[in-house]
């Protein structure tokens, strides 16, 4: 295990040493996508509708393209409860119509196994090494992927890299086509306001900047080949990335999603922007024909349905409130007037926690 450990170590710092001009322009040539912007009338939005195969029909015996739904986590309460909520909601829709959705892995980047091996498909992965993260613990997300991609056994021919803070809402069919990733576009995520600091990882031999997609790593399903390439570039830039104070300030929380960009781009893998692969309660208030519900944010409001966000509301849902310990099942429900997608969201996490055994143990 001291030797693992050795060898770990070696392999990372060798491959932020390696990370220099030379080796960024050594990647493929990228796929072409502008960038979205609801602000940037002139600009082409890509955006488009899902992909299906003309010859294929759901129900038929035609072969479906199973994608394998993978989702790093640390052992902290806070990730797990999550994930066995993420994980319930997954197997009821496994085999539900137009579903591509195949296999389900955790993998827990804590080194160690947890209680929940035999509820939650499970892969071990190394963490870094000790302040390699710089205290940025989504660093070992992109390390994870590398690790898991070389070890496991993996069936099907692509990935859907979700969160554990993700519910899905209904079958999800692969909706990557001709060797694009299928991926949501972050409004925040803006390549070409951030042009400058970006090109010392993406340089101009690569191409126009609007190469790079505006998206993060997750949700996204791409060809599994892809990801092999992609994700030990996406770690290295990462690293690259956290070392660099411009960048770090820039960046801040999302510096991995642009990563993970910048390396998909890299690779020539451009993603088909789906506005509907998610929500993100409360700013979307509808569920409409998405898949996943993201609660990323608290929702705050008051007993008259009013949405109080900056301030804690009178009733309020927030992941953040239960980082320690496990929310209570049947967690009451919002007030009349607040937005469907808040109200499902609460109805679907008390679906889990009531059906899921052990709750709170």
């Amino acid at each position: 295990m001291g030797w693992g450990n050795v060898f770990f170590t070696l392999i990372i710092t060798l491959s932020v040493a390696l990370i220099t001009y030379n080796i960024l322009i050594s990647a493929n040539a990228s796929l072409k996508q502008e960038l979205p912007g609801p602000s940037t009338s002139s600009i082409i939005d890509p955006i488009i509708q899902m992909p299906v195969e003309k010859s294929r029909k759901y129900g038929s015996n035609a072969e479906k393209r199973l994608f394998h739904t993978a989702v790093t986590a640390s052992d902290s309460v806070y990730n797990t409860w999550q994930c066995r909520v993420m994980y319930y909601w997954f197997k009821k829709h496994k085999n539900g119509p137009n579903s591509d959705m195949g296999g389900f892995t955790r993998i827990l980047h804590s080194g160690k196994p947890d209680n929940y091996m035999n509820e939650i498909p499970t892969f071990i992965a190394e963490p870094l090494p000790a302040g390699m993260d710089q205290g940025y613990i989504v660093l070992n997300r992109p390390w994870a992927f590398v690790q898991w991609l070389q070890k496991a056994d993996i069936k099907e021919d692509y990935i859907l890299m979700a969160e554990p803070d993700h519910i899905i809402v209904k079958p999800i069919p692969n909706l990557s086509k001709d060797g694009l990733g299928a991926a949501f576009p972050f409004f925040y995520i803006e390549p070409k306001k951030y042009e400058s600091v970006l090109r010392k990882y993406f340089p101009e031999e690569k191409g126009p900047i609007t190469n790079i997609d505006p998206i993060g790593n997750s949700p996204v399903i791409v060809g599994k080949d892809s990801l092999k390439k992609i994700a030990p570039t996406w770690m290295n830039v990462s690293l690259a990335m956290k070392k660099d104070p411009e960048t770090d300030k820039a960046f801040g929380w999302v510096l991995e999603m642009y990563a993970y960009a910048v390396s998909s781009a890299l690779h020539g893998v451009g993603n088909i922007l789906y506005k509907d692969f998610m929500i993100q309660p409360p700013w979307d208030t509808e569920i409409g024909n998405k898949f996943i519900i993201h609660y990323t944010y608290g929702c705050d409001y008051d007993l008259k349905g009013r949405l109080t966000y900056g301030k804690i509301g009178e009733w309020r849902f927030d992941k953040r409130s239960f980082d320690t310990e496990a929310p209570p099942r049947n967690l009451p429900l919002p007030p009349p007037g607040v937005p469907e997608s808040v109200v499902t969201l609460v109805k679907m996490v008390n679906e889990a926690t009531s059906n899921i055994p052990n709750w709170g143990s």
